[in-house]
């Protein structure tokens, strides 16, 4: 079975990890690469590390361009991808990395993006928790799946456990997250100039402000909380790749440490690419770098009575490509781990 895929967006950050990533698939054969102001440049020109599409022409984003294929990869800014998955036949398996279908509100859709939301798709994270049992069950047989936000993501995965098993209060979460450059595209910007970015770390979308807010509510009400307040920082740090979220809520009432431990052990034993890690062990964005996989740990701290939940990942693998992947292969029936890798690289 060999699948053709198109990527737009195939010049920026996530459409190249989609290539790097998407590259590994034994089934996987790429038709057209597009871009805006990128068409016409080969892809060496921005992606140098992928020598064997090196040569291949970057064409323009055109529906017509993206036809005819059995996946299309949506790699473009938010609000870009509506118009174009409009247009896409219903039997064509879409993946669209922004947030255009993220979100079940449109209300939301309006506060934190503006403008009309473009409907809600199949939300790509197999192990969110929800009321029947995975996401996964969604994803199975579908053609249009919202891949979700990286920081999304590793929040999500920090803290859903202890929601699902009841053990924390979900109206008063706490998430501190250092965040690589390449979260941020590329975008030529003031702030995400190297000689702005190396030895500083700036806080960014602070008080309430940030996009991926609502989506984490979202899916922490997935999990089961009837009520979520979440206070939400996240914060450059001189690394080109990498999440590292450290999640905080109160402890339920007379609910001990080894409970805690428990329920995020019991959340991911049979989940690939989910590593709860042995006790006093802490995750790093170095152990996740290149991989599909999250790195988690769990611990109470007794005198605040609050659950401090850790959660490594590379945000342009588990965080958007790898789940792209990940989401492809369910979606298709075929084993939900072809073509991703939990070995990171390191050093």
């Amino acid at each position: 079975m060999v699948l053709s895929v198109a990527v737009a967006g195939a010049s920026g950050y996530v459409g190249g990890e989609v290539l790097r990533v998407f590259s590994a698939h034994p089934d996987v054969e790429f038709g057209a690469l597009t871009a805006h102001s990128s068409a016409g440049d080969a892809v060496r020109t921005h992606h140098p590390h992928l020598v064997p599409l090196g040569d291949r022409v970057i064409t323009p984003t055109t529906v017509e361009a993206l036809m005819g294929h059995d996946v299309v990869v949506l790699a473009l800014p938010h609000g870009a991808s509506g118009k174009i998955a409009a247009q896409m036949p219903a039997d064509t398996l879409v993946l669209d990395c922004g947030a255009d279908y993220r979100l079940a509100s449109a209300d939301a859709w309006a506060e934190y993006y503006g403008g009309q939301h473009a409907g809600t798709w199949p939300y790509g994270l197999p192990e969110l928790i929800t009321p029947t049992g995975r996401q996964r069950d969604a994803l199975i047989g579908s053609r249009r799946v919202a891949v979700p936000g990286c920081n999304v993501t590793a929040v999500t995965l920090a803290m859903q456990p202890g929601v699902a098993a009841g053990v924390v209060d979900p109206s008063d979460i706490v998430a501190t997250l250092a965040v690589g450059y390449s979260g941020a595209g590329r975008t030529l910007a003031t702030n995400l100039l190297a000689s702005e970015g190396l030895g500083a770390a700036a806080p960014y979308a602070v008080g309430g402000t940030h996009r991926h807010i609502p989506e984490i509510v979202q899916n922490l009400r997935s999990a089961g909380a009837d009520e979520v307040r979440l206070s939400f920082t996240p914060i450059l740090v001189p690394m080109s790749r990498g999440i590292l979220a450290t999640v905080t809520a109160p402890v339920a009432s007379g609910v001990s440490a080894q409970a805690v431990r428990a329920a995020w052990v019991a959340a991911y034993a049979d989940e690939p690419f989910m590593h709860v890690l042995p006790e006093g062990q802490w995750p790093s964005t170095a152990g996740a770098v290149g991989a599909n996989t999250a790195l988690l740990q769990v611990t109470v701290d007794a005198r605040a009575g609050r659950v401090q939940a850790v959660c490594a990942i590379d945000n342009l693998v588990k965080g958007t490509a790898g789940a792209a992947l990940q989401s492809m292969n369910i979606a298709l029936g075929m084993p939900e781990a072809t073509g991703l890798s939990q070995i990171g690289v390191a050093p």
